[in-house]
């Protein structure tokens, strides 16, 4: 076996991300700067030697790491963000136990990061690489273990990350300093609330090590076409497509990430993973994203998402609890996850990070919006394995004795929602029909559909009875929407898809449908 020191300088993997790693590369191994280390080691042995007692010295303690990885200062407002959380919002209490314990247990954690990163470069393979910059297009998983993770997270929440070069690798902010910054004059509680999930979170692993595993998927249909499997379809791709429509259960209540089967948890996405989590955001994603906050590893190394991709992680562990939406969020207390655990050692918690198309007016009725959309929640959708077998359903529409319960991965269904119907401003009847028919092609065996109390989507359920009982298959559902949405841009019919579909909302439509 190739030793360690020499494996380490030649592996592509570790020279993709090492750019944006805080530590450095000499002689085969990774290393702490040596006034990093001398920092770090401080912080270690607590406040008696460090000083960092109050938030206003953290930030100072912090501004000296940063110097001394040859990063700026950090700036005025994070300062002040920092030395409002820490001295101000927290209790007491709380801080004394941060300043204690926490901060140096997280520094701690720091000074193992250079020998958890070679442990993992040893052990990257059986189909996953080591930490690596998953590019547009550069379809890839990337195995994680949930230390490595929290290591990944205390460099982000010490805003240890180098930023030279992340903008133009379509990277996301990955650094908490926003985060604090956004504190700052700011009069809505949700984002003091974000934090304290943040902090819950780092209070935990700090208390007891995470021994499990999370990992990330670049996931990409190809647009030009490949041997093994099929490419990014086209309208008539889909008019073919003779797979039968899974089943789909409305539910008004309830949440995407309480789901209590398997399913793939749809993650309403921003193209830059993690939208607004670090900053000033707080809707669907943001709010998983506090609650998973091993989500956000994500983000040191998944570069932005093109139409042809999506992010699946598989494996996060939920810490908080918490109530409310947007402004009225809140964390609410801990949370022990009692997901069961895969061959692999991850939760079987499956999130697929999808982004719809931002503000489509007219383009939600446009071929080209349908059909980047329905491409976009397939490629989240899809299970590798079955690539062959989507293809040969796209070409045959004569293929219809295909049962997705029987023929999906392990029964993993789709859990979802009004998936880019809030601040994106999509067609909730549209997206439902959608996502329905992406998880149909994908021969996932379910989808449940969280309304949210949507008044727009009050007729779901009958009309996913009325289009099962007449055994539409993926296709027929398919040419029903695009025929909708051009009568719809012609100016023949202002209702919605729902009226316009069910027979009592346009007589003719059954007679037209069936005589086609």
């Amino acid at each position: 076996m190739e030793p360690l020191a020499s494996g380490l300088a030649a592996r592509g993997d570790l020279r993709s991300a090492l750019p944006f790693l805080p530590v450095v590369l000499r002689g085969g191994a990774l290393f702490w700067p040596p006034a990093a280390q001398e920092s770090l080691r401080a912080l270690a042995l607590g406040p008696d030697v460090s000083r960092v007692a109050s938030g206003d010295v953290l930030a100072d303690a912090l501004t000296d790491l940063r110097l001394a990885l040859s990063l700026p200062a950090l700036s005025p407002r994070a300062t002040d963000g920092l030395a409002l959380f820490f001295d101000d919002l927290l209790s007491r209490a709380q801080a004394q136990g941060w300043f204690a314990e926490v901060i140096p247990n997280l520094a701690r954690l720091l000074l193992r990061l250079p020998a958890l990163l070679e442990d993992h470069y040893a052990k990257a393979g059986d189909g996953a690489s080591g930490l690596r910059i998953l590019a547009s297009q550069d379809a890839g998983i990337v195995l994680l273990s949930q230390e490595l993770v929290a290591a990944l997270l205390t460099c982000a929440l010490f805003c240890l990350f180098p930023t030279d070069g992340r903008a133009e690798a379509s990277l996301p902010t990955i650094n908490f300093d926003s985060l604090f910054v956004a504190l700052v004059h700011n009069a809505r509680q949700s984002q003091e609330q974000k934090v304290r999930c943040l902090v819950h979170y780092f209070e935990r692993v700090t208390d007891s090590t995470p021994t499990g595993f999370v990992s990330f998927e670049r996931k990409v249909l190809p647009r030009r076409a490949v041997s093994d499997g099929v490419t990014y379809p086209d309208m008539d791709a889909w008019m073919k497509s003779s797979a039968p429509l899974c089943q789909f259960r409305v539910f008004s209540s309830g949440f995407i990430e309480d789901e209590e089967e398997e399913a793939l948890e749809v993650d309403f996405a921003n193209r830059f993973l993690g939208g607004g989590a670090l900053s000033r955001g707080c809707v669907q994603e943001e709010i998983r994203f506090m609650i998973n906050p091993e989500l956000i590893a994500g983000m040191l190394f998944m570069a932005s998402m093109e139409d042809n991709e999506a992010i699946e992680i598989v494996g996060t562990e939920r810490f908080s609890q918490y109530m409310g939406y947007g402004s009225s969020f809140r964390f609410v207390d801990d949370y022990l996850d009692s997901k069961p655990i895969d061959s692999m050692g991850r939760r079987r918690t499956r999130i697929v990070a999808i982004d719809a198309l931002d503000c489509p007016t007219r383009l939600h009725y446009e071929s080209s919006g349908l059909l980047r959309e329905v491409n976009k929640a397939f490629c989240g959708f899809f299970d590798q394995s079955k690539l062959q077998l989507y293809a040969k359903l796209f070409q045959d529409s004569n293929n219809k004795d295909i049962s997705p319960s029987v023929s999906s991965n392990g029964y993993v269904g789709v859990s979802t929602g009004n998936w880019g119907c809030g601040a994106f401003g999509g067609n909730p009847e549209i997206k439902s029909m959608i996502q329905w028919i992406a998880a149909s092609q994908a021969l996932r065996p379910f989808v449940n559909y969280y309304t949210f109390e949507d008044a727009s989507l009050e007729r779901l359920g009958e009309v996913i009875r009325w289009i099962l009982r007449h055994g539409w298959t993926v296709g027929e559902l398919w040419h029903m929407l695009v025929e909708y949405s051009s009568q719809r841009l012609g100016g023949e019919t202002k209702k919605g898809f729902f009226a316009w579909l069910l027979p009592n909302g346009s007589p003719n439509n059954e007679v037209r449908y069936m005589s086609e």
